[in-house]
């Protein structure tokens, strides 16, 4: 059986003099997969990120929050505030809760001052109890 390559099948492999070999890590890595579409991957990562929606409380439940905020403020009292925390990056949030003392609330911002130094804006709490 003659062959197109019959010629040459039986000739050693070629060395060149003017080029150095490829290691074999070097020559893996012109196979290895490689990300075509950069960034899609972080893409569907923050697309299946859960955030919360905000919960809208009655008047009543406002009420409340108010008057548990005063008590804190007026008697040095320590308090447990859960609070919404909004997602920079999509709709939502999450809810985060506190213990510690208030030390004022600034009316013009409507932002309560914890004593840790938290910043907390009073339309972002869902609760606030007494300890």
């Amino acid at each position: 059986m003659t062959g197109k390559y019959d010629d040459i099948i039986n000739l050693p492999h070629h060395v060149s003099t003017k080029h150095p070999q490829m290691s074999m890590m070097e020559r893996a890595a012109q196979f290895s997969p490689f990300a075509a579409l950069t960034g899609h991957g972080n893409a569907i990562e923050e697309t299946a990120r859960v955030t919360m929606e905000r919960i809208e409380l009655d008047e009543q439940a406002k009420e409340d929050i108010s008057r548990n905020l005063q008590r804190m403020l007026e008697g040095n009292v320590e308090g447990v505030i859960t609070y919404f925390i909004p997602d920079p990056r999509k709709d939502g949030g999450s809810y985060a809760t506190l213990t510690g003392y208030a030390v004022k609330i600034d009316e013009v911002k409507n932002i309560l001052t914890m004593k840790d130094g938290t910043a907390i804006p009073v339309a972002d709490i869902l609760e606030c109890s007494i300890i």
